[in-house]
């Protein structure tokens, strides 16, 4: 059966530049072009949260509807977000066909990882390669990846031949055991900081000074008692 796809409305974009960019972003809206082999790219603007709620639901293909024309088949070829705010800045994407095989980045998420006997020891999890890129049919291409680290110890290292590649997909990699998905090391151990010469000179000065002013002071306090008892 066949998965239903999401669906994208959005209508056309006429206008231009970096002035046109920053008033459809004033209004919630998102600039976007879409590239369609050699024919002439079409740009269009559609609400932001329409468009996340479009590519947060993990679909690497979804449908495109430009002002109620037919939909069709794309992908997200690269989205640009802001540095600080985090909202969408712009998104190109790629119409593709349904019976020609494309390649696509796929995300990977670390399965296991609560119970890997390393991680219980106090080792530090990483995740090195977070997606990867992978060729296949459209209708074909996984929502995303999972390696299993539940069995990983202190130093091993996980790399992508642990993966298998779904039916019909294919990992574009020259050497899948050169590709680390995640390793564990072991625990971070904290130093104290070392204190230099000059600084243990300085804390016995310290140390020393105190007990002199003390002397000091009964001196002081006893020249004091002896002038009174002479009046």
């Amino acid at each position: 059966m066949a998965r239903s796809r999401e669906k994208l409305k959005a209508s056309p974009r006429t206008d231009f530049g970096s002035r046109s960019a920053r008033r459809l972003r004033g209004e919630k809206l998102v600039p976007g072009v879409v590239y369609a082999g050699g024919e002439e790219a079409r740009h269009f603007q559609a609400p932001e949260r329409e468009v996340r709620t479009v590519l947060g639901a993990g679909q690497a293909l979804f449908d495109l509807e430009l002002d109620g024309s037919k939909a069709v088949p794309v992908v997200l070829k690269e989205q640009q977000l802001h540095p600080i705010k985090g909202n969408l800045q712009h998104i190109d994407l790629q119409e593709v066909k349904l019976d020609e095989a494309i390649q696509a980045e796929v995300a990977i998420e670390l399965e296991g990882a609560e119970v890997a006997p390393g991680v219980k020891e106090g080792g530090v999890l990483e995740h090195v390669t977070r997606e990867i890129t992978v060729e296949a049919l459209p209708t074909d291409i996984p929502e995303r990846l999972t390696a299993d680290v539940s069995a990983m110890q202190i130093n091993d290292t996980v790399t992508l031949s642990a993966i298998a590649a779904p039916e019909g997909v294919k990992f574009v990699a020259d050497d899948l055991d050169e590709i680390t998905i995640a390793t564990l090391s072991p625990p971070r151990v904290e130093e104290e900081p070392e204190t230099t010469v000059e600084e243990e000179a300085e804390l016995v000065g310290e140390e020393g000074e105190a007990p002199a002013a003390e002397e000091g002071g009964e001196e002081a306090e006893g020249g004091d008692s002896g002038d009174s008892g002479g009046e």
